[in-house]
Parts: structure tokens; C-alpha cells; sequence
């Protein structure tokens, strides 16, 4: 049992004061004439509570090669750990966005192999910015966004396979440090009808800062007797009110209790004018609307969230895993695998897998099941493998329990690791539909691709009134995300690397052919996304474009295909 569990191892109110220009033209980076001087710089730092920032890129302690200005052996140690990532402003979680390419293909980048002789370059990593403790300086850091038209990022973890985290030259707004954490058992959102209060097993609350990693949230639910909707990863090292929320929220208990949107009860934000709103169904409700789903760095700059907890319980894992002959058969066993997830989703089991070229990987979960329920409901897999014995198939099922959900994170997603690495990939919501008709033609992208699937919709998530929040509406019809990536060594050429980019667009040209009315999801999805309004965020675009403008009328938030990013040219600097 030990080596399954390790192979899964494995796998304040402000006001506006400054002249904005952001409604034409270009934005300022670090090198131009506009960029603010040292000593205007010098104005922000007693408006802020820490010193300003200056990020640098993951790898420079290692540099120079022949005598590192820091501790490059631990620097090593760490490079896969996400929690070490997430505690450096210029670290990201996937360290090729924190290179620039140049048009001539000359790419800037500070490598972790030295002996690559290549200089430890600035890249796509900001220059300078605000470790910002509280909404006030966030409001400080935005209005001196503003008075200078600066290119503004937002960085909480690094988590983010759009780039949306950093840019070159850029000014950025650190919210890691915002780790205030707020256990509630009787709730009352900002504005309710004094009747109305949130209490009892379904809505006690736990209200974490922007900087809240889940494993901390985790931990403090825990320790309350309480679990919650959110993300997984070796470490915890996702942030639990960050871009994670706002693309939507996928999570091993989606199926049960919906995606991580469905339980946000309330935010705080602080928009480009300055204003620190608590938003909610009865306070600004179009706004909280679009901060759920409608995607991360687009509207203002969260600064916590209260999420509902539940009743922590037990839960049964099932794990199984298939070793194929050959190419033909390891395809029916994917489109197998497809064909049935929507049985166990209806039954509240949520998980993950992996395909390969001749082997497949998964296991779920599902809360508060007994022994003998969890093999009922998982039959269908098992035997539909067994079946499968005469054509080469070999495979081992079963089923696990664990006292508390608790203590089935911590033993698999427990350890550190899982980051560092140069990728690019591409998702796909596989609805019902799909997976019950196209299965086997989505089998053979999936084989091509060594695919991996997370199965966290379908159950409560279709249950639920696909207008009730901002997210994509593909959702509430989806079963399945499946995952296609790229990824390659430190030091490969632009040329290397657009060739991978071009596999990849063959990937999502395919699947968009296949299932064009599925959608993907915006957390986890590559540049190249085809008809990216309507692919993350579905027949909401045109709501979600009216709140942007509203609530963000000096265009000061703008990241890679998000909610307006349209009227901006390739580099997102110009309009």
C-alpha cells in the first residue's frame, strides 16, 4: 500500500489621487524616459508599511557562477519547492515565465544551470514593487500605479501558466505576506438582512488574507474540525484567494460540494479608484459575481475571501492502476476510462489520473463512504479493466480509508515539490456529452499527448445555476479537465521552444474540433487557446466585460487573455 501512496506522490477606504492616462496609449516599463525616478520612487515608501522590493529572478543566488552572492547548494535543494517559490517576489512557479524572449530569439533568463555560461538576466521578472500587509497599501501601490501609468502586475504565488504574475519591466503589487486567517462558526455577510445568518454545519466560515496558501487554510479548518473546497498540490503551495478563486476553483471535493466560486460567501478588493469594497450577494453583487470565475488580475486586487467549511469526515480513496501491450489497446482503455467518469462523479468521487504510452494512473475520493459502498460504486471501473485481461491489460484496484480528509492531503500532497519545471500546456472540459459520444475520438489526443485528467466537476457542480457566478458556464456541464503539456530543459533555443508550441497547437486544434462548445479552464490553459473569450469564459463574456469597465475604468488591470485584454496589443503594454 505504502508504494501506491508514493507513487501517487508522484504523480481601509482609499480614494484615487493621481492623473491616470491608461485610457490610450502605452503603459511605462522600467528603461523608458517615463519610468519614475529614484527619488519618486522615495514619495511611495512612507505611504506603504514595508520597504519596497526588488525582485530578482529564482535562480540568482547562484550568480556569479564563480563566486554566488547567496546559498546556491539550498537554492538547489529547493528548486522543486513550491512553498520556497511562492516566498520570493520574483520566483514563479513554472520558472520560463520568468524569462523574455526577444523578436530576434534572443532570450533573457538567469538559469539555474550555470554551466550553461549564459548571464543571470532580469527577464520577464518585475523590477521593483510593494510587499503589500493590508489594503492600504495596495491603495498606495495602485495610486502610484497610476500617476506614473506604470505596468502594473499582481503577484500572490507564482501559480500560473498564463504569465499573468510577471512582466518585464513591470511595477508589482506582493500579496504573499496578507496571511491573516479569521475561523468563524456563525457568519453574517456585510449588508444581509439582519434575519439572514450563515451558521451551522453548512456555513461556518473560515476568512483567509490574499497571501493564505491552502495548506495554512488547511491546517487551520482542520484544527476547527472542518474541511473545505480547494486547491491540491505537493506542499499546499496554491494561494487559497488568489487567481485560484477567480479562474474558478477546481477541487478533489467538487463533486461533492461544488467549485471553489460555489462556496466563496464574501470578498474584500480594492479596485483601480481606490476603493476597498466588501462585495457579496446584497453589497455590489455584480462585482463579487465577476470575482468569481471571471478570472484573476482583471477587476482589483483581492485582499481575503470567506469561504464555507464543512464538517470534516472521513473518506474512502480508490486507486487503480492499468499496464498496456500496445498503442490500440492502451487507447480503448482511455476511452474507457472517459466513458464511465460520469459514474462516478454522480456518486461524489472526485480525483486525478495520468495516461501514458502503455500505463494508466488514478485514484479518488469520496467523503463519508463505507468500505463496502466505495467498491459498489467503483465496480464498474475495476471490471471494466478486468475485462481487458485477454487484450494485455493488467491492473491493481482497491480501496483505502482515512479517519479525516485531513489526514488523507497530508499523507499524499504532504511533501514539497511538483514545481520548477518549463512547461506549457492546454486543458479541455470533457461535458457528459462528450465523454458518452466522443469518447474514443478524444482517446486518441489523449494518447498522443500523454494526457492527464482531473476529475472535479460533474456531481454538485452540474447541480448548480450556471449564471449563479462569473465562472465559465462549461463548467456546470463539464465531468472532466484533461491536460496536454509541453515542457524542456534550461537553455533551449527560442527556435526549440517554438517548435514545442507548435505541438501544442495541435492539441488544441484538435480537441476544439472535437469539442467546441466544452470550453477550458482559465487557471489551466496555454496562450494559444482558440476563441479564448468564449473557450474560458463562455456566453458570459459580454456581463463580464460591462463589470470590467465599471469597476477598473482606468484600464490599470490587464493580464494575457483576460476579460478586456483584447484591446491591448500582443505584449499587453499598448492600446
Amino acid at each position: 500500500m505504502l508504494n501506491i501512496f508514493v507513487a501517487l506522490s508522484l504523480l481601509v477606504v482609499g480614494s484615487f489621487a493621481g492623473t491616470p492616462s491608461n485610457n490610450t496609449g502605452c503603459l511605462c516599463a522600467y528603461g523608458q524616459p517615463c519610468w519614475p525616478t529614484a527619488d519618486q520612487f522615495a514619495e511611495l515608501e512612507p505611504r506603504v508599511s514595508q520597504p519596497l522590493i526588488y525582485p530578482v529572478p529564482s535562480a540568482s543566488a547562484c550568480y556569479p557562477a564563480t563566486n554566488p552572492s547567496g546559498n546556491c547548494t539550498q537554492l538547489v535543494q529547493s528548486w522543486t519547492d513550491g512553498n520556497w517559490r511562492s516566498s520570493m517576489p520574483g520566483s514563479m512557479e513554472a520558472p520560463n515565465f520568468e524569462s523574455f524572449t526577444f523578436k530576434n530569439g534572443t532570450i533573457s533568463a538567469c538559469y539555474l544551470n550555470t554551466s550553461l555560461g549564459a548571464p543571470c538576466e532580469q527577464g520577464n521578472v518585475p523590477v521593483i514593487g510593494v510587499d503589500a500587509r493590508s489594503p492600504q497599501d495596495i491603495q498606495a501601490a495602485i495610486n502610484f500605479a497610476l500617476q506614473y501609468n506604470l505596468k502594473l502586475v499582481v503577484k500572490n504565488t507564482g501559480h500560473d501558466f498564463l504569465g499573468r504574475s510577471a512582466a518585464r519591466g513591470a511595477f508589482v503589487v506582493w500579496t504573499h505576506n496578507m496571511k491573516n486567517i479569521t475561523y468563524n462558526a456563525q457568519f453574517t455577510p456585510q449588508g444581509a438582512p439582519a434575519n439572514e445568518t450563515y451558521q451551522g454545519r453548512s456555513f461556518t466560515t473560515l476568512t483567509v488574507g490574499a497571501g493564505v496558501q491552502w495548506f495554512e487554510a488547511y491546517d487551520t479548518a482542520n484544527q476547527n474540525g472542518r474541511m473545505m473546497v480547494g486547491g491540491l498540490s505537493l506542499g499546499g503551495s496554491v494561494g487559497a484567494a488568489g487567481g485560484w478563486l477567480q479562474g474558478g476553483g477546481h477541487s478533489v471535493l467538487s463533486p461533492t460540494h461544488g467549485l471553489g466560486v460555489d462556496n466563496a460567501i464574501e470578498i474584500t478588493v480594492v479596485t483601480s479608484t481606490g476603493a476597498y469594497l466588501t462585495v457579496n450577494n446584497y453589497q455590489n453583487p455584480d462585482l463579487f459575481w465577476a470575482l468569481r470565475g471571471g478570472g484573476g488580475g482583471t477587476y482589483g486586487i483581492v485582499t481575503s475571501v470567506t469561504y464555507r467549511t464543512y464538517q470534516e469526515l472521513p473518506v474512502t480513496m480508490y486507486f487503480v492502476q492499468a499496464n498496456v501491450t500496445n498503442a490500440t489497446v492502451m487507447k480503448e482503455v482511455i476511452g474507457g476510462m472517459l466513458r464511465l467518469q460520469p459514474n462516478l462523479t454522480d456518486d461524489g468521487w472526485g480525483g486525478y489520473g495520468s495516461f501514458g504510452n502503455d500505463s494508466m494512473t488514478f485514484f479518488c475520493i469520496n467523503p463519508n463512504v463505507s468500505t463496502a459502498a466505495a467498491n459498489m460504486s467503483t465496480q464498474s471501473l475495476t471490471d471494466y479493466l478486468l475485462s481487458l485481461e485477454a487484450e494485455g491489460v493488467s491492473s491493481v484496484a482497491g480501496t483505502y480509508p482515512f479517519d479525516l480528509w485531513y489526514d488523507w492531503y497530508t499523507f499524499l500532497f504532504g511533501k514539497a515539490g511538483q514545481n520548477g519545471v518549463n512547461i506549457m500546456f492546454t486543458s479541455r472540459l470533457l461535458s457528459r456529452d462528450t465523454l458518452a459520444n466522443r469518447y474514443s475520438d478524444v482517446a486518441e489526443i489523449l494518447y498522443d499527448c500523454q494526457a492527464s485528467f482531473n476529475m472535479i466537476a460533474g456531481g454538485k457542480v452540474s447541480q448548480i445555476d450556471p449564471d449563479s457566478a462569473g465562472v465559465n458556464p462549461a463548467w456546470r456541464n463539464a465531468i472532466v479537465e484533461t491536460t496536454c503539456g509541453v515542457s524542456w530543459q534550461e537553455g533551449a533555443t527560442a527556435e526549440e521552444i517554438v517548435g514545442l508550441a507548435d505541438q501544442l497547437k495541435v492539441w488544441i486544434q484538435s480537441m476544439y474540433d472535437l469539442t467546441p462548445q466544452d470550453g477550458a479552464y482559465f487557471n489551466e490553459a496555454s496562450l494559444y487557446e482558440i476563441n479564448w473569450q468564449y473557450t474560458f469564459f463562455g456566453s458570459h463574456y459580454a456581463k463580464l466585460k460591462e463589470i470590467k469597465d465599471k469597476y477598473d475604468p482606468y484600464r490599470l488591470f490587464v493580464v494575457a487573455e483576460g476579460v478586456g485584454s483584447e484591446e491591448w496589443n500582443e505584449a499587453l503594454t499598448c492600446r
